[in-house]
């Protein structure tokens, strides 16, 4: 197939696309700079120039290809503090590729995620996002995905892979990265209240792996976890982290989360365990790489920081 991917170059794009490409699939990936441009060309994948705000090039890719893969998102400005802002950039983006595919049959995969599915409890496939107040992020990113989810009823194979909060990996400038920062500049490895929070996690090799079987074979209108790990200890990982850095591992008190987490702390302290039992039975997708503990322990996420003389 030929293939349009947005979000080619970023830390999933740039798994995916070798993934498809080994499968003997087209690639095509969205490219807003000449970095991106020449990442993408040395992997063997064609351009398009262009950003998700450019709507008529989403739309002429997408109309271009035998299927869409839509994984970029406006991170920078989401955790600078305009996270509404991204969201809604998402949407337009996602409704005008979808609007290309519409009575195609052609699949379209996008992104989300579980944060937030099912407090207290194991999310599930069959778990549907819920918000807290109409017009907030957390609601329009659900819409999104409940929009592309529709899109089966209008002839499109669409397709909604929720990832893990932490998709990590060697190269990972995420949630994970930013908490090992985080710990190195306060000195301590700190998690919220006993720890005992849960996330989610996966490989982004394993990710990239799942959303080529969605693209190829997931059927219309369905839900796929990208979870490798059901939910691993937030105390877990600050016993690691501190271990590689030698700092103490402590506990952050709920009120005090915001001043030692900084943005993360909206995040840090969420229990979101959630079940991938559904999508393992439809893809059969094995996830195969290194469990997050594991992957932490490889080392690749404690550079020694550079020094200047």
């Amino acid at each position: 197939m030929r293939i349009f991917v947005t979000g080619a170059s970023g830390w999933i794009g740039s798994a995916v696309v070798p993934e498809l490409i080994d499968a003997g699939h087209q690639v095509v990936g969205l490219a807003r700079s000449d970095a991106s441009a020449a990442a993408l060309t040395a992997a063997g994948a064609e351009v398009v120039r262009g950003t998700v705000d450019d709507l008529d090039v989403l739309r002429d890719a997408a109309a271009a290809s035998d299927g869409v893969i839509h994984l970029a998102f406006k991170h920078d400005i989401a955790f600078s503090g305009d996270f509404q802002g991204a969201a809604e950039a998402d949407r337009r983006a996602v409704d005008a590729l979808g609007t290309a595919l519409v009575g195609t049959d052609r699949p379209f995969v996008i992104a989300s995620g579980v944060a937030g599915l099912a407090p207290g409890r194991v999310s599930t496939e069959q778990d549907t996002a819920t918000a807290t107040a109409n017009g907030s992020p957390i609601t329009i990113r659900a819409a999104t995905a409940q929009a592309v989810l529709d899109l089966a009823q209008q002839g499109v194979r669409s397709s909604v892979v929720r990832l893990s909060a932490t998709c990590h990996g060697d190269g990972d400038n995420g949630f994970m990265a930013t908490l090992v920062a985080t710990a190195r500049a306060k000195g301590v490895s700190g998690y919220v209240g006993d720890g005992a929070n849960r996330w989610p996690a996966v490989h982004r090799l394993d990710a990239a792996h799942l959303f080529r079987l969605a693209v190829e074979k997931a059927p219309a209108g369905s839900v796929l976890h990208g979870v490798a790990e059901e939910g691993v200890a937030l105390r877990d990982v600050a016993e690691v982290i501190g271990r590689h850095l030698d700092v103490p591992v402590t506990s952050v008190a709920p009120e005090n989360a915001a001043e030692h987490f900084a943005w993360l702390a909206a995040f840090v302290g969420i229990d979101a365990p959630a079940s991938n039992a559904l999508t393992r039975g439809l893809l059969a997708w094995e996830p195969t790489h290194p469990g997050l503990l594991e992957d932490l322990d490889k080392g690749h996420y404690f550079p020694a920081p550079t020094t200047t003389a």
